[in-house]
C-alpha cells in the first residue's frame, strides 16, 4: 500500500460498503487517509462495517440510502454537501445478482430489481455527484463492474446487460467529464469470493478476493494526475 496519509484530506463514498468489495474498498481508501462515507440499505450493517474502519484508521460512517429511489440519492448529497463540502472520490460499488435463468423465462420485476440497482442506481449517483466535482474542477469517479459486461453471460442475461450498460455509460462520461479534470474509470472483476456470485464447482482459495479489488482501486486514485486508466479487467491467476 502507499503511505497510509496520501489520501488526507479528501472525502470518499462507496456505495454497497458495508460488505463484500465494498467494505475492503472503504477500509483501503480509509487507510490512504480519506474520510470515508458508506451508502447502502442495511443500516445495521453499515454502522457495523463503519465502526470497524474508524477503529483502526481514519474516519468513516455509514448513510443509509436506496439507490434506485433519486429522493434518497438526492438527499445524500444534500447531507455530504451540508456536512463535508463535496466529494473527491466516487466508488460505484452496489450492485445485486442475477444468475437464476434464461431472459425469456425472467420475471419482469427480477429484471427491474437488476437493472434499478446496477445502472440506474449508478446514473442517480453521477446525477448527484458529479456536479461537486465540476465545480471543484476535479474528482475521481470508479465504476465497480464486471468481465460479464464483456463476455456472454448464458442465464444470466439481465446481469450482463446491466454491466455492458455500466461500460458504456463509464467510456461515455469519461469524455464529458475530463475537461473538468475528472477521471472516470471501470473496474471489471471476473468472480470475487462474495455472496453476490454463484461459486458452484469453483475454489475459492482462487477465486478473486475483495481486497484484490480494493488494491486496483489504491492504484487508481493514487495515480499522478496527468494520467488515468479508463478500464481495468481483473482476473484470477489461475481458473477457479
Amino acid at each position: 500500500m502507499k503511505e497510509s496519509n496520501s489520501l488526507q484530506g479528501k472525502v470518499a463514498l462507496v456505495s454497497g460498503g458495508g460488505r463484500g468489495i465494498g467494505r475492503a474498498i472503504a477500509r483501503t481508501l480509509s487507510f490512504l487517509g480519506a474520510h470515508v462515507i458508506i451508502c447502502g440499505r442495511n443500516q445495521s450493517e453499515l454502522e457495523n462495517t463503519a465502526a470497524a474502519i474508524s477503529s483502526q484508521s481514519s474516519p468513516c460512517e455509514g448513510i443509509r440510502c436506496d439507490l434506485t429511489a433519486w429522493s434518497e440519492v438526492e438527499n445524500l448529497a444534500k447531507t455530504i454537501r451540508q456536512k463535508l463540502g463535496s466529494i473527491d472520490i466516487l466508488v460505484n460499488n452496489a450492485g445485486v445478482g442475477g444468475f437464476g435463468g434464461p431472459l425469456h423465462a425472467l420475471d419482469p420485476a427480477e429484471w427491474e430489481r437488476i437493472l434499478n440497482t446496477n445502472l440506474r442506481g449508478v446514473y442517480y449517483t453521477i446525477r448527484a455527484f458529479a456536479p461537486m466535482m465540476i465545480e471543484k474542477r476535479s474528482g475521481e469517479i470508479i465504476n465497480i463492474s464486471s468481465l460479464a459486461g464483456k463476455n456472454a453471460l448464458p442465464n444470466g442475461a439481465a446481469y450482463a446487460a446491466s454491466k455492458w450498460g455500466l461500460n458504456g455509460m463509464s467510456y461515455s462520461i469519461a469524455e464529458e467529464l475530463r475537461q473538468y479534470n475528472i477521471r472516470v474509470t471501470v473496474v471489471c472483476p471476473g468472480s470475487v469470493h462474495t455472496d453476490l456470485s454463484p461459486h458452484e464447482g469453483k475454489d475459492p482459495r482462487r477465486m478473486l478476493q475483495p481486497d484484490d479489488v480494493a488494491h486496483v482501486v489504491e492504484m487508481l486514485v493514487t495515480q499522478q494526475q496527468r494520467s488515468f486508466v479508463s478500464e481495468v479487467l481483473i482476473r484470477p491467476t489461475q481458473k477457479p
